[in-house]
């Protein structure tokens, strides 16, 4: 390649990883906000006389068929980031996911045009899977490709670190949205008002990736026409299976530690021990802003000590403080927001996961097979961990979110401590 590994980052360099990370975090802003908004959805979008359960339950599996159609658009996108080009998949996704958030905007609800609104809204919400699908592989995937071989560890913790920002950006808007204005204000045009916002951002986010090149990497796999003779997926699944199933092990990890510790913590705090709303979703904040500091630290760990070492020493620390928080506000012993901030910090180790899933792989299929690790795992662990953190709560009530945490810290510590080299050499 004719890349360095010893050269610093550029001017060039740095311009790449923010515009990334602001697109990443704009984009994920959009597929999340939805989330925010579900329970006002399901009184919108379906029919006035449905059940309160039986609404809200349709407006959260709106939701979750983003979660399905990930999958197919990241196999998609990636088999022509493979075959075509990064750059051009990577402009393509935030294209996508900025339409349907736009159209969501200014879609017209079940009182308008009756049960077309639902469906419609349904086919958008596929979109948005499809494009967040193709997004963060091919965003890990351009970042680690463009950067310094020393630095691809920051790059990768940057993005990673830029999507935490789509989320705090998501649950600050939906804090605005429903603190300016009355609920009934809200109902009647208030909740349009993100989706507008995020789908205008997204064309923003379109106008400036033009000026972002394709990567280094794919450029020397065309010139020397070493891109994959075959179809991709194919070359992945027949030669490179084990790194699969070992990155989807690491992604199950990534989406736990996120779901069960960021977005569903706060939910369980006020369940389980009866912490007042107020003090939980500030605490939550408090976590997810050190957990952005985390993926740059652990990034930047990753590049002096190596990601798998990371991993090493990130697992242990991150199974310490889940079970801290969870046994320390349950004894009252430990003071909560410092220790989810905490915990916060230790959940940035998720930022080296992307590291090693993509050093895993070989140039000419990277694309694919991070797309087909992460998509996949994330379709099945976490739309499930939701559901496999309540059933567990019947078991181990107060602590089964840190004993599934926990649980999947020690698979991948085991993983990094003994699958290192086959992960380090992708084969």
């Amino acid at each position: 390649m004719s890349r360095l590994a010893d050269r610093a980052l550029s001017r060039s360099d740095i311009k790449t990883l923010l515009l990334a990370a602001l697109g990443g975090a704009l984009e994920f802003y959009d597929f999340i906000i939805f989330v925010y908004f579900a329970l006002t959805i399901g009184q919108l979008f379906f029919p006035p006389d449905t059940p309160d359960w039986l609404r809200q339950l349709q407006a959260f599996g709106l939701f979750a068929a983003g979660y399905l159609a990930r999958p197919l658009g990241g196999l998609v996108m990636a088999h022509f980031g493979d075959r075509v080009g990064r750059k051009k998949m990577f402009t393509l996704s935030v294209l996508l996911m900025a339409l349907p958030t736009l159209c969501m905007g200014l879609l017209p609800t079940y009182a308008d045009i009756g049960v077309a609104a639902p469906l419609l809204m349904l086919a958008l919400r596929l979109l948005q899977g499809a494009a967040i699908g193709g997004e963060i592989p091919g965003a890990w995937v351009f970042v680690a490709e463009h950067a310094p071989a020393r630095h691809v560890g920051l790059a990768c913790g940057m993005l990673t670190a830029g999507l935490t920002v789509g989320i705090l950006a998501g649950s600050t808007m939906a804090s605005i949205v429903n603190t300016v204005l009355s609920p009934a204000q809200v109902l009647d045009y208030g909740w349009r008002l993100p989706f507008l916002l995020g789908g205008l951002f997204g064309f923003l986010a379109v106008w400036l990736r033009r000026w972002l090149d394709e990567t280094p990497v794919f450029v020397a796999l065309r010139q020397r026409r070493a891109l994959s003779r075959e179809l991709p997926l194919k070359a992945v699944l027949s030669a490179h299976w084990r790194t699969v199933l070992q990155s989807m092990l690491l992604t199950w990890l990534l989406t736990a530690a996120i779901v069960v510790l960021i977005l569903m913590t706060p939910a369980l705090l006020q369940k389980l021990f009866a912490v007042p709303a107020a003090e939980a979703l500030r605490a939550g904040s408090a976590a997810t802003l050190c957990l952005i500091a985390g993926c740059l630290l652990y990034g930047l760990g990753a590049d002096r000590f190596g990601a798998a070492r990371m991993l090493q020493a990130g697992s242990p620390a991150l199974l310490a403080t889940a079970y801290a928080l969870y046994l320390g506000v349950r004894t009252g012993t430990l003071p909560l927001l410092p220790t989810y901030a905490l915990t916060g910090l230790c959940v940035g180790v998720v930022g080296v996961i992307p590291t090693l899933i993509v050093q895993a792989f070989p140039p000419a299929v990277r694309f694919s097979g991070l797309s087909l690790s992460y998509n996949l795992a994330y379709a099945v662990f976490g739309g499930a961990t939701p559901l496999i953190v309540t059933l567990l709560l019947q078991w181990s009530p107060q602590t089964a979110p840190a004993h599934y945490v926990g649980a999947l810290c020690v698979a991948c510590f085991a993983l990094a401590l003994r699958g290192r080299p086959r992960i380090a050499q992708g084969s």
